[in-house]
């Protein structure tokens, strides 16, 4: 009986040093081809991807500051509204990656819509300017505007946004630790400040931040071929940067135009030239950033497309002169959706 015990225990032994063996041989090979997938032109994409693109910088404030927190109310604050239903999260969702995902976004009383797309609030803070045309140098210049535009929130002057937030109780304690140095914080400015300060917490890093630092994997096969497709087509004419995108102006139809005859706008705006009354701006809008691009649909300006592959293809046209084939277009595709972000939890939590 013993003897057999003895050369159970035996077997038994044997059995768990094979699957031992074979499991780190098995690990030996699954290693050995996560070496292969990677090659040499893998490490030139990289390489190469790194001098055209910069992954996000750390947040440059403090989530849990008055001032942040300020700005985080005062963002959701339905009282800067003409009809006390209406806040800047109203057209710039920040569970919805900074966007309503409308072609243009309806004024407080329902009447009239905005000529223009409203642009994501995420990553704004890394923008040449503000809004489709450049007309506002930065985010707090920026804040200012929709609450007094009558298709927008609606309020008639900047004196009773300011009495609206007085009236409420509350404010008057936030006001005080993110202003200490002021007797009267609560004004119009410092309003804008505060909800610029929580714009600048609008960031989400994606696989393509961690692909920049060095975890190649971090991007499909597809969406490496996407990466490459997407440098060799041309898009970083003006595509570039931290934001891949929205550091420069350019003209709509830059090789191949009028642009609305290729996206079916209905309306021809004229752009930039609005605001600087030049010529050479006729047209030109500021370059969008891509960041989120694939949930910050309908697309342009106008927000006249909402397929991005067919938004990738206009762009190529228009801006380029080069017509995609299928596949390139679908590897483009893939590589903008690496572009995907997580909302951070210090948002996701409002």
């Amino acid at each position: 009986m013993k003897k057999r015990i003895f050369l159970f225990s035996v077997i038994i032994s044997a059995a768990f040093i094979a699957g031992q063996a074979c499991n780190q041989t098995d690990s030996k090979e699954s290693a050995k081809e996560s070496e292969q997938v990677l090659t040499a032109e893998d490490s030139t994409l990289w390489k190469t991807a790194t001098n055209i693109f910069k992954p996000l910088p750390p947040l440059e404030v403090d989530v849990q500051s008055p001032l942040y927190l300020l700005g985080e109310r005062l963002y959701h604050e339905t009282a800067l509204s003409a009809n006390n239903q209406m806040s800047c999260n109203t057209c710039h969702r920040v569970d919805n990656y900074g966007v309503d995902n409308e072609p243009t976004s309806p004024s407080f009383d329902g009447g009239a819509r905005g000529e223009r797309n409203s642009p994501s609030s995420y990553h704004a803070s890394l923008h040449i300017a503000q809004f489709w045309d450049g007309r506002a140098a930065d985010l707090v210049e920026q804040a200012k505007g929709p609450i007094l535009n009558p298709v927008e929130m609606g309020l008639k002057n900047e004196r009773e946004a300011v009495s609206r937030i007085k009236a409420i109780p509350e404010y008057r304690e936030l006001f005080k630790p993110a202003f200490p140095d002021q007797k009267d914080p609560i004004t119009y400015h410092n309003i804008a400040v505060a909800i610029a300060e929580y714009e600048k917490g609008l960031m989400s890093p994606s696989p393509f931040d961690d692909y920049l630092k060095g975890n190649l994997t971090a991007l499909d096969v597809q969406q490496r071929q996407g990466l490459k497709t997407f440098i060799e087509t041309g898009c970083i004419t003006c595509h570039t940067g931290v934001n891949l995108g929205g550091h420069m102006y350019q003209k709509f139809g830059l090789v191949k135009g009028p642009y609305w005859e290729y996206t079916g706008s209905e309306r021809q705006d004229l752009g930039r030239y609005a605001v600087t009354q030049n010529e050479v701006d006729m047209y030109v809008f500021k370059v969008p950033s891509l960041r989120n691009v694939e949930k910050t649909w309908p697309y342009f300006h106008d927000g006249s497309v909402a397929d991005l592959g067919k938004a990738v293809r206009i762009m190529a046209t228009t801006q380029l002169g080069r017509d995609l084939s299928n596949t390139q277009t679908d590897d483009i595709v893939a590589f903008l959706r690496s572009l995907t972000g997580e909302i951070p939890k210090h948002i996701a939590s409002n």
